[in-house]
């Protein structure tokens, strides 16, 4: 699939890393370092801007690595990036750790993944179809 791309920043574009990836890499686009403090949030540009066809969305993740080495992850996980959006992609980065984090230029903050969706359409109704689980919630599957 061909996905159209403006890419405002120095940086190569997203790629996948290994064959069987899921997930591209999305770099930091700054004119200076950002320091993230214990608990701080902040908004990230990557200088990316995407055209997804129709029944498609970007789905922007946590890296791994930053999250188990430094407490950095992506705070409304997964962000939805939709096909009519035509703004520039950025992270919401947060620092979940007890020590400051700084972000650089280029840094890899964060990973897009490319998925089909499907629009539901609502089918009103008095009852819905009996199951075994029932109404068991939160950890219900999980207890003996």
């Amino acid at each position: 699939m061909k996905v159209k791309i403006v890419n405002k920043s120095p940086h190569p574009l997203p790629e996948y890393q290994t064959l069987a990836s899921a997930g591209m890499d999305l770099r930091a686009f700054l004119t200076e370092p950002i320091h993230l403090r214990p608990l701080e949030r902040t908004l990230i540009p990557t200088g990316l801007y995407i055209e997804l066809p129709l029944g498609y969305e970007a789905q922007v993740r946590p890296r791994s690595g930053l999250a188990a080495k430094h407490g950095i992850t992506v705070l409304n996980t997964p962000g939805t990036i939709d096909a009519d959006y035509r703004g520039e992609i950025k992270v919401i980065l947060v620092n979940l750790s007890n020590e400051p984090f700084e972000i650089v230029n280029g840094e890899r903050i964060a990973q897009m993944v490319i998925s089909t969706h499907v629009q539901a359409q609502w089918e009103q109704v008095e009852v819905l179809t009996e199951t075994e689980r029932g109404a068991g919630g939160f950890g219900h599957t999980g207890k003996n």
